[in-house]
């Protein structure tokens, strides 16, 4: 299915808005490549984005899907989370999906190396499929972490459960690191949560109320959970009061451990939502 796009302004930031055939859209940002917004044919919108999101140069959107690279949190040298969530990227193409690039320059340089990351984004009538690719264009490997850090908009927390995590072993970012098996039955939100599961073995499936969304995904081996909880939400400047209540972020990430990427190679992690 082919998408139409348009360049519009938001927030007095550069953006594109994607539409499907069908009556789907999507809204990225040129500030990141970041996913605004995805609205199904159904016309209910499925991302979370904060009011008090900032959209300045240098800084991150709060809500949305933030592309994670080339560092995880802050497992390396690198600034939280890395550079590419805070840097200018280029729309390369909108066909039957979007592309959208970031390439090594000046602004990259406290990450040495030649690179490129491309964003693939493909709606239908209700699925979102956002593929990131790592290019290796130097002489030299080298190794990265990456997630597409992806809010999902809830109705009420206190609804929400995720189902698929049973047996998965997990690292506690909220209580230092600890390696913990996620028990039987739903995960459920109760406080902060912050999660590494490693290599879940099947799609996680959330259920929040009545609605029910399917979370797949490929070349990630990690998924990542998280909801600050009231306390920590508190401290966050870029949330409102309440905002944890309103979303859940299932991430599909590359965190555990960082990947080597050969001269020339290219890595390919896909998140699917619907």
């Amino acid at each position: 299915m082919a998408l139409h796009h348009e360049h519009i302004d938001v927030h007095g930031t550069r953006c594109v808005r994607l539409r499907g055939e069908d009556g789907a859209s999507a809204l990225v940002a040129l500030h990141g490549a970041h996913l605004l917004s995805w609205i199904p044919a159904d016309g209910c919108e499925r991302l979370f984005l904060s009011e008090r999101a900032r959209y300045d140069a240098g800084a991150a959107i709060r809500g949305g899907v933030p592309v994670i690279f080339p560092q995880f949190a802050a497992r390396g040298p690198l600034a939280k989370h890395g550079f590419a969530r805070t840097l200018p990227w280029r729309l390369a193409g909108a066909g039957h999906r979007a592309t959208f690039e970031l390439t090594h320059s000046a602004a990259t340089a406290s990450w040495p190396h030649a690179f490129a990351a491309r964003l693939h984004i493909s709606l239908a009538d209700a699925s979102l499929e956002v593929t990131l690719d790592i290019h290796n264009e130097g002489a030299d490997a080298f190794a990265f972490t990456a997630a597409l850090h992806t809010y999902l908009a809830v109705g009420s927390l206190a609804a929400v459960s995720l189902h698929g995590l049973e047996g998965c072993s997990y690292e506690d970012s909220a209580d230092g690191g600890a390696i913990r098996a996620q028990p039987d039955g739903a995960l459920r939100f109760d406080g902060e949560v912050d999660r590494i599961y490693a290599a879940p073995s099947r799609p996680v499936e959330l259920f929040d109320g009545a609605r029910h969304l399917a979370i797949s995904q490929h070349g990630f081996p990690d998924t990542v959970v998280w909801n600050p909880g009231e306390r920590l939400a508190a401290t966050i400047g870029d949330l409102a009061p309440g905002d944890h209540t309103r979303f859940v972020c299932v991430e599909a990430a590359l965190a555990r451990a960082p990947l080597v990427l050969a001269p020339a190679a290219c890595w390919s992690g896909t998140q699917r939502l619907g």
